[in-house]
């Protein structure tokens, strides 16, 4: 009797173990299937009137880490190439001591891209939050999204779900730690569940706020 419990146990634990590994590998499959024909090097990206450029952290002196920079500049090439018209910085500013897209803001300045072709989003934290944000607030129907390669597929998955019509470009201009990479992929394996659930399951709203529509048609 007691071995027959056992047996079951054990069965159960697998069932119940593969059933979770797949819950979680799963998503980032069909995410990276759905994206694999969606994601462009900057040379070979298509022509949108938007780029939205998702936050990735600041250091502590309040500048964007390299991973951000990354962004920035993939979207500064992308608009000095006349493939799109603005660049909207999406980011957290939850705290006063904290403003990921006045960062980004500064460093695309830097970079020589003019005032009046950036608009800001203070309340992308979330890359769910800044596609919600980008359609309700800012009008984007369409867009090109500008982040690592690792990040696309969900940011991808997110934006078209909630109605944003979007292509990735890569902001792969550097070669990053295999540590670092690992830690990104990992992340993305359990954001990418979390997606599929915001996305099909609780809709959460985020911070919303009066229309800011990048153009007037």
């Amino acid at each position: 009797m007691l071995k027959r419990i056992v047996r079951w146990l054990r069965r159960m634990i697998l069932i119940f173990g593969t059933l979770g590994l797949l819950a979680v590998l799963l998503p980032r499959l069909i995410t990276s299937l759905y994206a694999m024909n969606r994601i462009y090097p900057v040379e070979k990206s298509p022509a949108e009137r938007v780029a939205v450029v998702f936050g990735a952290g600041l250091r502590r002196d309040g500048t964007p880490t390299p991973i951000l920079r990354d962004r920035v500049e993939t979207a500064a090439t992308l608009y000095f190439s006349g493939k799109v018209e603005k660049i909207l910085l999406s980011g957290d500013n939850r705290f006063e001591d904290y403003n990921e897209p006045e960062a980004m803001r500064q460093y695309a300045l830097s970079l020589g891209v003019p005032g009046d072709a950036l608009a800001l989003d203070y309340a992308g934290r979330r890359t769910y939050d800044t596609c919600y944000r980008a359609r309700a607030i800012f009008g984007v129907k369409s867009a090109l999204l500008v982040t690592q390669k690792f990040h696309l597929p969900r940011a991808l998955f997110i934006c078209n779900a909630l109605g944003v019509k979007a292509v990735g470009v890569q902001a792969n201009n550097r070669q990053y730690w295999n540590r670092s990479l690992l830690i990104w992929n990992f992340r993305e394996q359990l954001a990418t569940l979390g997606a599929f659930f915001d996305v099909f399951v609780a809709t959460p709203p985020p911070v919303l706020g009066d229309p800011e529509p990048l153009f007037v048609d």
